[in-house]
């Protein structure tokens, strides 16, 4: 029997074998959802995302891949589209039960023997080019249609770059598409923990300096060392909370790879309380730009 799990379903709200086959793109080295074979999957269970196309494309291929008749469990906060489920499912056809738990909504069906309007919500989750940018996103991805503007104020700070660094945290390509402008940049490495950035930016970047990365940016599952830059917007919120911590892990690993003398670009939300680790891990630090919420950091080893 193949079951699959898209996330991580709170204990108690979903059962999941510890053998289940991972589909989400937020977990490295996951099995792609729309690459699984058309009716393959005996059960699934979903922590189903907060946005809507994001949610519906991953609802209907979901049950694309499951078999006739096969059992599905998803759930989400009710906040963040759980009181949305029951209908979404509806729509596809399902029959569902519905139930209310530890402030989720937690949805059970079976997979119909007849799956309405799949297509239409795969395409309108599906990659696409986003103008006027001329660049590849996927809805999911972190600010996927539009230009954040605490990376439009970095990319427009930034000086031209020398040797080798990474963008932590890549995103789409917005801000290494700017850090491959500068010719004396040798090597980028570009890290994202979302697949689907992954897969967009590869499409967004072609450069034969890049080497791409589906992995946590603030592990050592990429081997790192003595750069000479690291840049970065990094992520402030873990499932929709805010977590200082996750941008203070970045700034830690940033130091740890950088070589003596590197720097560090960051930008950064203004009430977000990085300097403190800053001043821990660099000798030298800087605000270089302010606008619009945002502060621009170099940092120096």
């Amino acid at each position: 029997m193949t079951f699959a799990v898209y996330g991580a379903p709170p204990r108690g709200l979903a059962d999941t074998p510890s053998d289940a086959v991972q589909l989400s793109p937020l977990v490295p080295g996951a099995e792609a959802i729309d690459a699984v074979e058309e009716g393959s999957l005996d059960q699934l269970a979903m922590l189903a995302p907060p946005g809507v196309a994001e949610r519906r494309y991953a609802l209907a291929l979901a049950l694309r891949a499951l078999k006739a008749g096969a059992p599905m469990t998803v759930l989400a906060p009710k906040d963040k589209g759980g009181s949305r489920l029951k209908k979404e499912l509806e729509a596809f056809g399902c029959v569902v039960s519905d139930m209310p738990k530890a402030h989720h909504r937690i949805c059970t069906c079976q997979r119909p023997p007849a799956v309405q309007s799949l297509d239409e919500a795969i395409a309108a989750g599906a990659p696409r080019p986003i103008e006027p940018y001329g660049l590849w996103s996927q809805p999911g991805v972190f600010s996927w249609d539009r230009l954040d503007p605490g990376t439009a104020l970095l990319m427009q700070t930034l000086p031209s770059l020398v040797g080798k660094g990474a963008d932590f945290g890549c995103g789409i390509g917005y801000l290494a598409r700017a850090v491959l402008d500068a010719a004396a940049v040798t090597r980028l490495d570009l890290i994202d923990l979302d697949r689907r950035a992954v897969d967009c930016a590869r499409r967004n970047v072609e450069d034969a300096r890049v080497a791409l990365h589906w992995a946590d940016a603030t592990s050592s599952a990429v081997a790192l060392a003595d750069l000479d830059f690291v840049v970065m917007n990094p992520p402030f919120h873990d499932g929709g909370a805010e977590d200082r911590n996750l941008g203070q892990a970045f700034i830690r690993r940033a130091a740890a790879v950088l070589r003596k003398s590197g720097v560090l670009w960051l930008v950064a939300n203004r009430h977000l309380p990085y300097e403190g680790v800053l001043g821990e891990h660099f000798a030298a630090v800087a605000v270089r730009a302010e606008a619009s919420g945002f502060k621009v950091f170099e940092a120096r080893k």
